[in-house]
């Protein structure tokens, strides 16, 4: 298995992650009326930031999030898919890392939300 460790590695996560997202019932609903041509680049750049250390990404995540009916089931069911995709792409620390922060920016924004 490959070693997530560039920003093509970082591509075929965050589009991998989305195709599965766009396929769930539970979460599908919330991303329908994204436009994805400027939405993808921006997740690119925000998982470049945090695995990375690119810099660039300034937007506040939990405030881009606040407007949005979010249940618990719904950072669950965000958290395990995203950690399934990394699963299936790639190995190594990185790979770790992402799935540690994803863990963590999921609680961290639920708890803001559904305190």
């Amino acid at each position: 298995m490959k070693q997530l460790e560039s920003a093509a590695d970082i591509h075929q996560l965050v589009n991998t992650f989305y195709g599965k997202v766009l396929q769930d019932q539970l979460l599908a609903p919330f991303f329908t009326r994204l436009n994805f041509a400027e939405h993808l680049p921006k997740m690119e750049q925000f998982w470049r930031f945090a695995l990375l250390s690119e810099s660039g990404y300034t937007t506040n995540v939990t405030e881009k999030h606040l407007h949005m009916p979010l249940e618990q089931a719904h950072f669950d069911r965000w958290t395990t898919l995203f950690k399934q995709t990394v699963d299936e792409l790639f190995e190594g620390d990185l790979a770790e890392q992402a799935k540690q922060r994803a863990a963590v920016i999921g609680w961290t924004i639920n708890s803001k939300m559904n305190p």
